[in-house]
């Protein structure tokens, strides 16, 4: 992993990504107001056919060092994913703000797939297995989602940048490894 710190003309340290990775390990709520600065929606951006880029909030899972999302395969995202699993992500916590870049794998594995529906049920959505094994089904999801079943994404991180949002504050990028 390559750090760069951004705000060393300030004489700020550099974030440490351990440290990062350790609040997220602590979860982080999606309702407004929820534990945050009032903005607590994931953002994913994707490639549409044309290369601009499609934006659209959603609800992320941080877990195993990775962020997870779903979605019908039918919506724009998916679409995009499918045909280029470049993207980027952002989230704001009350300590940082935080984009990720890197690709999207659609996850198919039944066992992977009945975790990640325990951890968003635990989080307040009471999702489940569809019957395929391979999706999830639950009586609501957000709008943006589509219809059901919703297809699990993990995305792998290939570069991060985080500013610190309290003091002494701080920005760091980070470039992972392959």
């Amino acid at each position: 992993m390559e750090t760069k710190n951004l705000a060393d003309l300030y004489d700020l340290a550099e974030l440490n990504w351990p440290d990062i990775t350790a609040r997220l390990d602590k979860g982080f709520a999606q309702a407004p107001s929820g534990g945050g600065p009032d903005r607590h929606s994931c953002w994913l951006t994707t490639l549409d056919p044309d290369g601009s880029p499609h934006m659209t909030g959603l609800g992320m899972l941080w877990a195993d060092g990775s962020f997870w999302f779903e979605t019908g395969e039918r919506t724009r995202k998916a679409r995009n994913l499918s045909r280029d699993p470049r993207c980027a992500l952002s989230l704001a916590t009350n300590e940082f703000d935080l984009v990720v870049q890197g690709t999207a794998a659609h996850i198919t594995e039944p066992a992977t797939v009945a975790e990640m529906a325990q951890l968003w049920a635990a989080g307040g959505w009471p999702c489940r297995v569809d019957d395929s094994g391979q999706a999830l089904t639950a009586d609501f999801s957000a709008p943006s989602a589509g219809k059901p079943p919703w297809h699990i994404y993990r995305v792998t991180a290939t570069s991060a940048t985080a500013v610190a949002t309290v003091a002494p504050g701080g920005a760091t990028r980070w470039t992972f490894d392959a």
